[in-house]
């Protein structure tokens, strides 16, 4: 893990756009491919959301490529890891952030851009804000391929889970709220996937995969933010393939997700995915997750 400082992009953002001064909106994106996204309409979308922070996977793009005209108005934290074309976490904040830590540490896991995070200050309170790309995976009883995807997510695991523990129980200690974003390529319960009593032997709603993300959550250390806000509601879900009907029938997953220390998760007033109109309108497979949070009750003199 290693800091440094953040890749800025600044510019003046338009105040009547903004959510409300009293609400801090953020959202997770798994943009597949940053360039295609923006020529889809990523900036539309931002125009109109106007998220503060905004957490990015699969930006897909050498630094120098990066659309930077997408990202008027934020500062852009980006670590595009070692593959070319793969992989690449960012975080956009309308905030310059105190701190940017690339990586957790993981020799294997850090050069495929898997992992970034940063401080913001939110006046009241320094949020730390963590943007994920969990390994897709595979299973155990189909090729060689799916078999390593299957133990290099295992892996990921074991060191990733390590790390959360380290981070939140550190920002903690430093008296900031901790919110871990992103694709994380898991379905948690049967509520989270489409036919879920068909896909019990599919990579990302295995047993173990299921149980590990489960073993994270706890109500006094990381919650399902969305979960919270929705909690008997099928999905709402965040990824659908491109083939087929399964968009327009909505058969898709709920891979996305905002996993917050408890105050943070508390202060969450609103939360669900920014399903596109149509599917010519989609930006990527996946949809934006937007979570509202309620800065006064963040305020410890509040």
């Amino acid at each position: 893990m290693s800091d440094t400082p953040a890749s800025d992009h600044p510019a003046s953002a338009d105040p009547a756009s903004d959510p409300p001064g009293s609400v801090l909106r953020v959202a997770s994106f798994n943009v597949n491919g940053i360039r295609a996204c923006a020529r889809r309409g990523y900036a539309d979308w931002i125009d109109r959301r106007r998220p503060d922070i905004v957490a990015i996977q699969e930006m897909r793009s050498p630094v120098s490529e990066v659309p930077l005209d997408a990202f008027d108005g934020y500062h852009l934290a980006y670590h595009p890891g070692e593959l070319a074309g793969r992989n690449g976490v960012a975080i956009a904040s309308r905030v310059e952030p105190l701190k940017v830590r690339i990586g957790t540490g993981s020799r294997e896991f850090d050069p495929q851009g898997r992992y970034i995070e940063a401080d913001i200050d939110l006046g009241s309170r320094v949020l730390t804000v963590g943007s994920v790309y969990v390994p897709k995976g595979g299973t155990l009883y189909e090729d060689d391929a799916s078999r390593l995807r299957y133990e290099r997510k295992q892996r990921f695991f074991t060191h990733f889970a390590r790390y959360l523990t380290e981070a939140r129980r550190s920002a903690l200690r430093d008296g900031r709220e901790f919110l871990v974003l992103g694709d994380w390529n898991i379905a948690p319960t049967e509520l989270d996937v489409d036919n879920a009593k068909a896909k019990r032997r599919n990579e990302g709603f295995l047993p173990e995969e299921r149980e590990w993300i489960d073993r994270q959550m706890s109500p006094r250390t990381l919650i399902d933010v969305v979960r919270r806000l929705r909690p008997e509601e099928q999905g709402p879900y965040s990824w659908w393939s491109w083939r087929g009907q399964q968009w327009t029938l909505d058969r898709g997953w709920r891979i996305d997700y905002h996993l917050a220390t408890p105050t943070l998760a508390a202060a969450a007033v609103t939360g669900g995915t920014d399903r596109e109109d149509t599917y010519e309108a989609r930006m990527s497979d996946h949809s934006p997750v937007v979570v509202d949070y309620a800065l006064d009750r963040l305020d410890p003199n509040g």
